[in-house]
């Protein structure tokens, strides 16, 4: 997303100018189990709203719950570009822009932080899921605490605390 190589949609990132920033981001995510509850609203389309949380620095996994036109729990296992969001009754996949943002890096404190944005893409529904079709903007934010390595923060080692959060939303057709 801007300085960023790429951004998979559940919080995986590529390559940062912050190696810390990069190894977090791009392996982050929550192994959330997948068990989906869902039940579809009566409307055929609307707004989606769509939340991914991780606190996980070393997984490709996260755990989303959307709500609007259906209301779902489950997994989203990222990809380079396009995640796939698994539910107990069907899939769909969610194309994303790399997004743009800010990164922040305190050398004293090891406090990391990654403030971006981008838009997405919703397609290739399966099961509950076939036809949907969608798109949006996102928020992705990342606060983390590097580690320290013969007592200086480390860009290169896994954060010793990790969270990340993804809010996104807009018109979902299902």
């Amino acid at each position: 997303m801007g300085f960023i190589t790429r951004i998979r949609f559940g919080t995986r990132i590529g390559s940062l100018a912050l190696g810390v920033v990069a190894l977090a981001a791009a392996t982050a995510a929550v192994t959330g189990g997948g068990t989906a509850l869902a039940s579809r609203a009566p409307a055929a389309s609307g707004t989606e709203h769509l939340q991914l949380m991780s606190t996980s620095a070393t997984s490709n996994k996260a755990s989303i719950i959307v709500s609007g036109v259906f209301t779902a729990g489950g997994v989203d296992v990222q990809g380079n570009k396009t995640d796939t969001v698994k539910f107990s009754n069907g899939s769909f996949k969610i194309a994303h822009s790399n997004g743009t943002g800010t990164q922040k890096f305190n050398p004293t404190t090891c406090l990391m932080s990654l403030q971006l944005h981008g838009t997405y893409k919703i397609s290739n529904g399966t099961g509950a899921y076939k036809g949907i079709s969608g798109h949006g903007k996102y928020q992705l934010s990342i606060l983390g605490v590097a580690a320290r390595v013969n007592g200086k923060c480390s860009q290169k080692a896994a954060p010793i605390a990790f969270q990340q959060l993804i809010k996104a939303s807009g018109p979902v057709s299902l």
